[in-house]
């Protein structure tokens, strides 16, 4: 008797949602199976890693981080030029960190400026990421809105705070919205709730569920949203039955394994493989979760998770 791998009939489904505008425009979502698992169900939309390109130059990079992009850190358009042509970047994530009130502290208007002039330098989807603060991205994601109309841009992180006043400049303006909780089932589905009682259509959101990077909270991240998709795909969770984004670059950089030298601990090997591996390991690990999109920052990582996709989606 020939050997049959048990299958799963799944019931639900998560909504495909479209960003961007034109031919370059992107969907993501759609899947009628665990991810990857295509034996049992479709994925008709590969998931998609965005490259992020920051509003201001960064100024605590390791030096492994500054080399793609030295010549471009001042220029945001230039920069995001640069990913596109010269890497192959599908998405943009726009990173306003400039506008952090614990920051620099930018004005709203000279942020909402340099957006406006990236987003009408590329054609591929944009993704705008806030500060986090939930005050200051009351004021500044509302502008960003208005300014990309037409453009079908992504903005988040929304909040239980601020969703009102993000989304319905969102349903005003027909931007997708990236709902933001701390990695947790119920105030995701919560806020998704909230989203839809305001009117925001339900093929444009995005969960943000907040991630960690490896080794700090990767596995709690990753039995999150797994429950998720465990709720939205068996169980029929509508409001769980949404694309999810992982903003995992600032994560995976910001830690203490990225940031230490062959000389502070030889024992760790060369610094730039070792950070290359633990942003690859991280998006990988959260694609097998249920991404459907993976925010990253160096080229080589993602060389390496689109070889991951590519063979995995064969």
């Amino acid at each position: 008797m020939a050997f049959e791998i048990p299958k799963i009939k799944y019931t639900g489904r998560i909504r495909e949602v479209e960003i961007g505008a034109g031919q370059k425009a992107l969907k993501v979502g759609g899947a009628t199976c665990y991810p990857f698992y295509r034996f049992e169900g479709d994925m008709p939309n590969v998931p998609k890693v965005a490259f992020e390109v920051w509003d201001s130059p960064p100024d605590e990079w390791q030096q492994w981080a500054v080399e793609p992009y030295r010549d471009v850190l001042g220029d945001p358009v230039a920069w995001a030029k640069k990913c596109i042509d010269a890497y192959g970047a599908e998405m943009i994530v726009l990173q306003l960190r400039s506008a952090d009130p614990n920051g620099e502290n930018r004005a709203t208007e000279e942020v909402v400026e340099v957006v406006k002039k990236v987003a009408d330098a590329i054609d591929v989807p944009l993704l705008v990421w806030g500060t986090a603060n939930d005050d200051k991205d009351s004021e500044l994601l509302r502008m960003v809105a208005e300014v990309c109309e037409s453009k079908n841009v992504a903005v988040g992180p929304v909040s239980e705070k601020n969703y009102k006043q993000i989304g319905a400049m969102a349903i005003g303006y027909g931007q997708v919205v990236m709902a933001s909780s701390p990695i947790d089932v119920n105030l995701a589905k919560q806020l998704n709730i909230l989203l839809g009682n305001l009117g925001v259509n339900e093929e444009k959101i995005i969960i943000d569920p907040t991630t960690g990077g490896l080794g700090y909270g990767l596995e709690y991240t990753y039995s999150v949203m797994e429950r998720d998709r465990m709720a939205a795909l068996t169980q029929e969770d509508a409001k769980l039955q949404f694309p999810i984004i992982c903003n995992i670059a600032p994560e995976v950089w910001k830690t203490r394994e990225t940031r230490l030298t062959r000389e502070e601990d030889p024992k760790l090997g060369d610094e730039k493989r070792r950070s290359v591996l633990m942003e690859a390991i991280t998006a990988m690990t959260l694609l097998v979760a249920g991404a459907d999109i993976v925010v990253m920052r160096h080229p080589d990582s993602v060389s390496l998770v689109r070889d991951m996709i590519g063979e995995l989606c064969a």
